[in-house]
């Protein structure tokens, strides 16, 4: 048994009659807990400074379950159930029993598909593309938090196909928490979202494209929709991994719309073999206003182990004309100010 994981194998025998069935199935239970110690500047209306303990800082704190049946003839049954918390306090995250993911499927050489709650490919393309990994705090994220979105009601598809992968999603109400933003009678627009991405990876490169479209999430609001589309890159040289990458959004509430474009690159650099360090740069072009932030972000992460690590990370946001991004997001500090976080915390993998 692995000290990276809890497995849990069991061999179910059914005879009925003259006949008899034999399945091989395995679960695996895993987590993440994270946690760790921020300074943040320019919070509130007060303006004001703050040190908290924050939970989910590189990774959001999680249990999980993993699960599949060998079903005969390639084929496969698979599930999923993740379900996250805060470590400060101990409640659930996304305040749900299994906010992260839940779903179950059907895996063969021809690809997976999956029904439930899942991961959008936004999000996915962010943990591969962002150089932060869609670190929960302090990543792309605070620009764009698309990039770590999660959908009901999905049914999800993924192949690959030698170097290629290919994904297809599609929610029929992307939100049930969120007022009527789940399967409305009669309304098949409301909280629907349709995306998919196309990803080419061969030794040291790694490139993909992505589109992404979700409807309002009301019956009033179903006509307002948000298309996405970003195209981005990865290469490794040597112990040095650089990113690239550029998303395009139109958010169309009619009868007007706005166009914003976000531009990022950045490295991660694997120092020695317990020790990396990763840069990245932000800059979120606002079309037609001058309210155009940039965010900065500097990690440094030391492995004790395989499954412990702690980490220091710098973010630096700077506005202008109004711009409220903060190391959070937009709105998390006063409008105008730069905003300034640093994070000291520790994380442990089973």
């Amino acid at each position: 048994m692995k000290a990276k994981e809890l497995r849990i194998a069991a061999t179910t025998v059914a005879a009925f009659f003259t006949g008899a069935a034999f399945a091989q199935t395995s679960v695996t239970l895993y987590g993440v807990v994270d946690a760790g110690v921020e300074f943040i500047n320019h919070v509130g209306t007060g303006d004001n400074t703050s040190v908290r303990l924050q939970s989910g800082n590189l990774s959001g704190s999680r249990w999980g379950l993993r699960g599949s049946e060998d079903l005969g003839g390639g084929l496969s049954a698979v599930f999923a159930l993740e379900s996250g918390f805060n470590i400060d306090d101990g409640k659930s995250g996304q305040g749900r029993l299994f906010g992260r993911q839940a779903w179950v499927g059907l895996r063969s050489a021809y690809g997976m598909l999956s029904l439930g709650r899942h991961n959008t490919p936004m999000y996915e393309y962010g943990v591969q593309y962002d150089p932060m990994a869609i670190s929960t705090r302090y990543s792309i994220g605070a620009q764009d938090p698309t990039f770590q979105s999660r959908a009901d009601n999905a049914i999800r598809y993924e192949g690959k196909f030698g170097p290629v992968t290919g994904k297809l999603f599609y929610s029929t109400g992307a939100d049930g928490v969120a007022g009527v933003n789940a399967e409305v009678p009669g309304n098949y627009k409301v909280g629907r979202e349709i995306s998919g991405s196309l990803a080419y990876e061969s030794g040291p490169l790694a490139v993909a494209v992505i589109y992404d479209e979700l409807n309002g999430s009301t019956v009033a609001t179903d006509d307002n929709k948000t298309r996405k589309a970003a195209i981005a890159a990865n290469y490794k040289i040597g112990p040095v991994r650089p990113y690239v990458g550029y998303r395009y959004a139109r958010i169309m509430t009619p009868p007007t719309s706005q166009t914003t474009n976000l531009y990022w690159a950045g490295a991660q650099w694997d120092v020695t073999p317990a020790w990396s360090l990763t840069g990245a740069a932000y800059y979120q072009d606002f079309r037609n206003s001058g309210a155009d932030p940039w965010m900065f972000i500097v990690s440094a992460d030391y492995l004790f182990s395989k499954r412990t690590d702690a980490y220091l990370t710098v973010a630096y946001t700077r506005n202008k004309d109004g711009s409220d991004l903060g190391v959070g997001g937009f709105g998390t500090t006063v409008a105008g100010k730069n905003q300034t976080g640093v994070l000291l915390g520790v994380r442990h993998r089973f």
